[in-house]
């Protein structure tokens, strides 16, 4: 099996998730580590929102993953995470919790196939056990306590409503042995028989025992009260849902991290944009679709003889549905037109899936690898609405509607279908980097603004991204798409006079929204450009003598219409040189710490355990032991305190000696560069040190070892950043960093026009301002109102002809944003500007109480800009001190 390297994106979400479990260990309770590690994260703390009938203070959030994120493969990576540092147990007990019976099975079959990268990503959670439901009802006792349990079931089938779920909560003689044994605090915490007053012998209570951890896949399926009150009943120790569309209303997620599309096309995980062409005639529309398949396929096979991986371009083709006495361009419809004379496209090569024909399902069992084997021919796929759930075609790439598109519903679950990147890889050839959508429609506006719709509302695009992802493939067709269908085009007002006031309840609502009618001065304002038919609506709710009126507004609204494209839609580029280190003779990027050759090891560090971790391991202690508050004149238990006595009672802690203790600890440090060796010795020591003073013993060590592994952790990571700061300050700053550093055109940064994803738009909460020379359409968020006046005049000036175009810049956003390398961090400009002679112009704003503090910001950027032989320029800003701008750019004026 391939190594499976993660995006950098995919990276952040698990760092996001590790912060907030340690964040909750720190600050003792969900909701304030919540706020603390969004603020850390965001710049913007959010308020925790708990769930009804659970603890307040229980961990509870959510990952924003738009589809073709790697939700699945995330949630498996994240348990090792939920082991050490929330639940600080090696093992736990796992609740899988998915939409549907087809995507159930799906899951089970990836998450047990040893070869498949969602088993590896759960197996570094140490050792693991996959279960059905039916499987788990006869669990035993050792398999939980020898391997992390993971049941992966539908919430359905716990639901007493449901006949099978039934199941869960009677006594089960299987399950006897797991109450063997229970103290008398563990038995009141379970459930019992309503009827007969007796505690059952059931999977809910063996849940109720072992606190499960809960993952929700497509959560946004799951967020009723019953399904809530059917959680609530297995104690479980915390909730992550995962999904592409969180609530944000009606019982509010916690959203912990959020990705950006823009981010996934970045990272090379998803087709994007999303090539629109509309066509009333429905054949023309097939031919259309089919043409572009058979471009795709000769582009991917002439990459093949080049090398690159098999790909054979797949259709989707939504047919109408069936309707009793009426010709629809139904699955019957779309196949004979496929199969006649007139397309010649062979039987075999077409394959349905519908509730009828489970087309999909019969490719999967006669190859290897389904629709994606190189034996399979199938080139089409023919479906009504849905295709079966989990259904995952990289080949699809274009998808031809037989139905008209004027809302979301219609094609939302479709566009996925067609959205991700074969191999998560870019292909030589552009064409095959995008997807196509062909359309049987005559209104091109509205088909588009049905596309976004269904992107926003089912794969999780931000509402604000949408519009650079859905583009007219025809150049005629971009003039269609105006205002009020994505913002893509300007239009001006026409103001037309009639004799009398329209029907205009005789028109769609489509239309009149396009509308406004004076009836002071009876004029008809065609706010927006009406397309033929909505033309033909207008005129039948007017006099016939007013209808030559109308056509001439709407030919006039036709003509003012002006394309509106910011840079990046332009195909206008934004490279910027970026810095290399030359290593051994060889020039490398560095864009990592470890591109330095600094040697380090921990046989000179002092392994004493310092005051601070002792009074960590003293707080913990505390905390672990059941600490208790008192609200109101009663007494609580902490939810984490409780959570930990409860673990503790469910896996026995193991009574190891000191060396088995030591090579435990040895074991689970993460540190590939240190020899197991070295971290023995130190980690021994470090424990002997305990020891050797008279409140620590070997069984409070075992109680406490997770908390002593990441003690021992941040101690060996800081002193691994020490000794990187000490080599990147000397490569960087010493003397003959001349024959050492480079900026030059061998590793450039390409800002990808459809590549930018900030965590939040800037929505004028500093002022209004008409930004017209932003690289991108949109512009990410300010962190201040110096930062937005600072932007204001970048603007300014790119409108007097002094910058070509500017970007704002995204923090932490390594995939979408220009960075430069510091020993342990990374430093991102604000502003990037490209000037009329080429010159890339980086822009930092500090304020004042931060310009100390950036001093090693300040030196990285002018060593940059010192190594690009006069391509870059550097100034970083305080005080509203905007001449020192003026003065780079005077700079560049000034060698023109």
């Amino acid at each position: 099996m391939a190594a499976f390297t993660p995006k950098t994106y995919q990276q952040n979400v698990l760092d996001s998730v590790e912060a907030y479990f340690r964040a909750c260990h720190a600050h003792g309770d969900a909701d304030t580590a919540f706020y603390a590690v969004t603020k850390e994260l965001w710049g913007k703390g959010i308020r925790y929102h708990p769930i009804a009938g659970f603890p307040e203070d229980m961990p509870y959030f959510c990952l924003r993953i738009p589809t073709g994120g790697g939700k699945t493969w995330l949630a498996a990576k994240a348990v090792r995470l939920v082991n050490t540092h929330l639940l600080r147990s090696e093992y736990s007990v796992i609740l899988w919790l998915v939409p549907s019976n087809a995507i159930r099975e799906q899951t089970l079959k990836t998450l047990k196939d040893r070869n498949h990268p969602y088993h590896a990503a759960l197996r570094e959670a140490g050792p693991v056990t996959v279960l059905d439901l039916d499987e788990a009802k006869s669990v035993t006792r050792a398999t939980l306590e020898t391997s992390t349990t993971v049941i992966v079931s539908t919430i359905q089938a716990f639901k007493r409503e449901d006949t099978e779920g039934l199941k869960v909560y009677a006594s089960n003689g299987a399950l006897m042995h797991h109450f063997d044994d229970i103290t008398d605090e563990q038995r009141a915490e379970l459930l019992t028989d309503e009827a007969s007053g007796t505690m059952p012998c059931s999977l809910a209570n063996v849940l109720r025992l072992r606190r499960p951890f809960v993952i929700v896949d497509e959560a946004h399926n799951n967020r009723t009260e019953l399904s809530f009150d059917t959680l609530a009943r297995f104690r479980p120790s915390g909730i992550m849902e995962l999904t592409a569309t969180p609530d944000t209303e009606h019982t509010p997620s916690n959203v912990l991290h959020s990705v950006g599309a823009g981010e996934l096309k970045a990272e090379e995980m998803i087709k994007l944009p999303i090539l629109l062409a509309t066509e009333p005639d429905a054949d023309k529309c097939l031919a259309n679709a089919i043409a572009r398949r058979d471009a795709l396929h000769e582009l991917a096979r002439q990459e093949r003889m080049r090398g690159e991986p098999y790909l054979r371009p797949v259709v989707l083709i939504q047919a109408e549905a069936r309707r009793k006495g009426v010709e629809t361009r139904d699955v019957d419809w779309v196949f004979r037109r496929l199969t006649s004379e007139d397309f010649g496209i062979p039987p075999e090569e077409i394959v349905i899936a519908t509730g009828e024909h489970r087309g999909l399902e019969e490719l999967a069992g006669r190859y290897e690898k389904g629709i994606l084997d190189e034996n399979c021919p199938v080139k089409y796929v023919i479906t009504q609405r849905a295709l079966a759930e989990g259904w995952d075609c990289p080949f699809a790439y274009v998808l031809a509607s037989m139905a008209e598109i004027h809302s979301a519903t219609a094609i939302e679950q479709l566009l996925g279908r067609i959205l991700r990147q074969p191999d998560a890889r870019h292909r030589p050839s552009p064409e095959l980097n995008q997807s196509y959508a062909f359309v049987v429609s005559r209104d091109f506006g509205a088909t588009a603004a049905g596309l976004r719709d269904g992107l926003v509302n089912s794969a999780g695009f931000n509402a604000r991204e949408v519009g650079d992802f859905v583009t007219a493939a025809r150049p005629e067709q971009q003039r269609l798409d105006f205002a009020c269908n994505g913002g893509r085009a300007r239009t001006r007002l026409v103001v037309v006079h009639l004799p009398e006031k329209p029907a205009m309840r005789a028109m769609p609502k489509a239309v009149r929204d396009k509308l406004e009618w004076n009836g002071r001065e009876k004029t008809l304002t065609v706010r927006y450009p009406l397309s033929a038919g909505e033309t033909e609506a207008v005129k039948a709710a007017c006099p016939e003598e007013a209808r030559e009126a109308i056509d001439e507004a709407v030919k006039a609204g036709w003509e003012a219409v002006e394309l509106f494209q910011a840079p990046a839609d332009r195909g206008e580029t934004l490279r910027v040189p970026q810095m290399a280190l030359r290593i051994q003779g060889k020039l490398e990027m560095f864009d990592d710490p470890e591109t330095l050759d600094y040697p380090w090891d921990l046989s000179g560090l002092d392994a004493s355990p310092t005051p601070d971790e002792i009074e960590r391991l003293n707080a913990d202690q505390q905390a672990t032991g059941g600490e208790i508050d008192v609200v109101d004149g009663k007494v609580i238990t902490r939810f984490l305190a409780g959570l930990q006595l409860d673990l503790g009672m469910a896996y026995r802690p193991e009574h190891w000696d000191e060396t088995r203790l030591a090579a435990w600890l040895c074991r689970n440090l993460p540190e590939p560069s240190l020899t197991h060796e070295s971290k023995m010795a130190f980690v021994a020591k470090w424990l002997t040190g305990l020891l050797e003073r008279n409140d620590f013993d070997l069984g409070r060590l075992n109680r406490q070892k997770f908390a002593l592994r990441n003690l021992l952790e941040e101690r060996i990571r800081a002193a691994r950043k020490q000794a990187a700061r000490r080599a990147w300050q000397q490569t960087l700053f010493s003397p003959g960093n001349d024959e050492r550093v480079h900026v030059g055109e061998d590793f450039p940064y390409d800002f990808h026009p459809q590549g930018y994803a900030p965590t939040r738009d800037y929505d004028g909460r500093f002022g209004e301002f008409d930004f017209q020379k932003h690289y991108y359409a949109r512009i990410g968020d300010f962190d201040s109102s110096e930062e937005f006046q600072c932007a204001v005049r970048l603007d300014i000036w790119a409108q007097q002809g002094r910058i070509e175009y500017w970007v704002r810049n995204l923090v932490r956003k390594p995939a979408c944003s220009f960075f430069l390398q510091k020993a342990t961090d990374r430093f991102y400009p604000d502003f990037i500007c490209k000037l009329p002679d080429g010159v890339i112009l980086a822009v930092e704003y500090k304020g004042a109480d931060r310009w100390a503090d950036a001093r090693e910001d300040r030196m990285l950027g002018e060593l940059w800009a010192r190594m690009s032989g006069g391509r870059c320029r550097f100034v970083m800003v305080k005080e509203k001190q905007w001449g020192w701008i003026d003065a780079k750019l005077a700079e560049s004026e000034q060698a023109l």
